[in-house]
């Protein structure tokens, strides 16, 4: 591909717009766009315009009318495979095979890359199983695949949101395979030497994907029905992380139908101080007195864990000076790293699944960037020797 010329791509899933935000500050242009929430769609149109996206379910969409495209990507539903959800996966006939249209489509449209997002429990739920099922139909249709844990908190954001990213590249031919180094250092920084990574896969052959049985790992590559993945640390810090304090509004900007006041302060003399953290969330009072149980209110002098779609987490409390009181859409626009009145059109109640249910931009820039500057090259002879049983 020429270097002057821009990369296209589509958005599958797109909610709010978080994908094409990330995009967009990548230098990367989009084409087309689609989801089934009209709400979602109607923010979505007033900020990047009339017929910016298709407001259509994904199932009858006529694939022929996709334009041609460089990049797919897609935040497919993750409630599927949350903690929070009935935990169905694939078996969810609404939510969780849609994923199958996104094969349909990649078969179909051939483009040369494509980007997915879920969370971080599809790697694990019943043993691995269901992310396996997802690698297999991937690596069937001669995608190298890469995926990652990325949490926004490595790019400054005070959000403790793991959430796994799965890459694929597109291979010319089908006894072709990118250098080691390129497949290595898409998802992972080339200065991670002591993690060995590179002398691993040189020892190791790529497994087949039937033959694990296994919770899969954080990182991991996956080719042809085959895969290898290894536990990474988690990514290294790129941006300094702030503190859910750094990012709050002024409480005199702060209305008082955010507060818990009178509520709070009865419920806290029946609770027990904690005041610790948590995967750095700070903790400071609980029914139970542990990390999550029963009613809890938290600090602001750490994180937050992760924003969701659900409606009970919309109330947590949070003791901001001398106010109990839940975050605003603002602070939750702030959180995603979204500019802060993003889903204004929406009522209050609504922002919050809305942020919820989106993608953090600055993630998926990170991961195109790296994409522009990959340049995947076809295997040396020296590779073809290798045991990656390609």
């Amino acid at each position: 591909m020429s270097a002057n010329k821009k990369l296209t791509a589509i958005e599958l899933f797109a909610g709010i717009g978080g994908f094409r935000l990330g995009m967009e500050a990548a230098n990367i242009d989009i084409l087309w766009a689609n989801d089934f929430n009209e709400l979602s769609c109607r923010i979505y149109e007033n900020h990047f315009g009339l017929d910016s996206i298709v407001c259509k379910n994904i199932e009858v969409l006529d694939i022929d009318a996709i334009p041609k495209h460089d990049l797919l990507t897609a935040g497919f539903p993750c409630q599927p495979f949350s903690p929070a959800g009935k935990k169905l996966g694939i078996r969810d006939r609404l939510r969780g095979t849609l994923f199958e249209r996104i094969v349909q489509i990649l078969d179909r449209k051939q483009p040369r890359y494509f980007i997915l997002e879920n969370v971080k429990r599809i790697l694990t739920m019943e043993n691995g199983s269901h992310f396996r099922t997802i690698l297999k139909a991937l690596t069937q249709l001669n995608y190298l695949i890469e995926w990652r844990i990325i949490n926004p908190m490595s790019f400054g954001i005070p959000q403790n949101r793991d959430r796994v990213f799965i890459v694929g590249h597109r291979l010319e031919t089908e006894d072709s395979f990118p250098d080691l180094e390129t497949c290595l250092t898409l998802l992972t920084q080339k200065d991670l030497s002591q993690l060995a990574i590179a002398s691993a896969c040189l020892d190791t052959s790529l497994v087949p994907i039937s033959a694990i049985a296994t919770k899969n790992d954080n990182w991991g590559i996956a080719y042809r029905d085959r895969m290898y993945s290894q536990q990474l640390d988690p990514l290294p810090t790129i941006k300094p992380l702030l503190t859910l304090k750094d990012i709050l509004q002024p409480e005199t900007e702060v209305d008082a139908q955010f507060d818990f006041t009178a509520e709070t302060l009865d419920r806290i003399a029946n609770s027990q101080a904690v005041n610790r953290y948590y995967n750095g969330v700070e903790i400071l009072y609980n029914q139970k007195g542990g990390a999550r149980l029963g009613y809890t209110v938290f600090g602001v002098n750490g994180v937050v864990s992760t924003l969701t779609a659900s409606t009970s987490r919309h109330y947590e409390r949070y003791r901001v000076g001398d106010r109990f009181r839940r975050l605003t859409p603002i602070e939750y626009a702030r959180l995603m790293g979204f500019p802060d009145n993003w889903c204004d059109l929406a009522r209050v109640y609504d922002r919050y699944a809305l942020f919820g249910n989106a993608v953090v931009p600055v993630c998926v820039t990170w991961i195109c960037d790296r994409l522009e500057k990959q340049n995947i090259k076809m295997a040396l002879p020296q590779y073809k020797q290798l045991t990656l049983a390609i």
